[in-house]
């Protein structure tokens, strides 16, 4: 496997040879333990070379050269929230940005079952925000629900495991954006039916992609804004192990066990 400075400076490159970048647009970051190494801001993404990268600490503060991006913020949110991301990519696709920059979203609501797999349930438009707080704060909610987000008049971001998967799940957006464009002089297009989402949704569990394995029903229900049909309350006694909720641990040498056999029960309930 290529070095990861070396994979994140070629996403970079081909995010301006695909067209998804002019100028100075867009930017790319990878974990590197607890740091994140980056594209420098005011460089052409057509030049970057693993030597241009720079590194930057969870605080957004770099550490040697370089300078860091507006956006950074957005990023490390997305770290944040998601302890299993190892790269995130922030692009202006000309289709997906077209979306991003006009009044409505068709493509928020799924109308591909592989979409919902490799995405989550829907792609969000999240409203403008300037860079800073404001950027993180709109961005936050979303990313323990979904992989991608149109960010309003602000192009398109997208995450995952690798450089790899972080741009082939922002390919998919721009792929949907144009589909959706190319439906539109003939109805638009039509969604999933609203029943379908929760299977696929339990395929992307089944899958242990982003973090359906803990969330994909719950998710449906929610964003469905009422109880599923056949849906009951759980109360576990445990959290997913990256979860970032509070506590009270029961002591003893077992704890770990509990938590292990908690999960694998939740997984087993969403294959079936």
């Amino acid at each position: 496997m290529k070095p990861l400075r070396v994979q994140v400076a070629a996403i970079a490159r081909q995010l301006h040879a695909a067209g998804w970048v002019a100028n100075h647009d867009g930017n790319v970051t990878a974990r590197d333990g607890a740091r994140f190494v980056a594209t420098p801001t005011a460089t052409s993404k057509r030049l970057i070379g693993d030597r241009d990268l720079i590194e930057v600490d969870a605080r957004g503060q770099v550490h040697g050269a370089g300078r860091v991006f507006g956006e950074i913020g957005l990023h490390l949110v997305v770290y944040e929230r998601r302890p299993d991301v190892g790269c995130v990519v922030h692009a202006h696709p000309p289709h997906a940005t077209a979306i991003s920059a006009s009044p409505g979203n068709p493509i928020e609501r799924p109308f591909l079952a592989e979409a919902v797999v490799s995405l989550g349930p829907r792609i969000p438009k999240l409203p403008y925000a300037q860079p800073g707080e404001p950027a993180r704060a709109a961005l936050a909610p979303w990313c323990e629900l979904v992989d991608a987000v149109l960010l309003g008049n602000h192009g398109a971001i997208a995450w995952g495991a690798d450089p790899e998967q972080a741009f082939l799940r922002l390919e998919l957006v721009e792929h949907l954006a144009k589909i959706a464009i190319a439906a539109a002089p003939i109805g638009g297009i039509e969604p999933l039916p609203e029943a379908a989402i929760a299977p696929l949704l339990a395929a992307r569990a089944r899958a242990s992609i982003g973090r359906a394995a803990d969330r994909a029903v719950a998710t449906a229900a929610q964003l469905a804004g009422e109880p599923m049909p056949g849906s009951r309350a759980v109360v576990a006694c445990a959290p997913a192990p990256h979860a970032a909720v509070p506590t009270v641990a029961p002591g003893g040498a077992r704890s770990a066990e509990l938590v292990s056999v908690v999960r694998e029960e939740i997984l087993r309930a969403l294959r079936e």
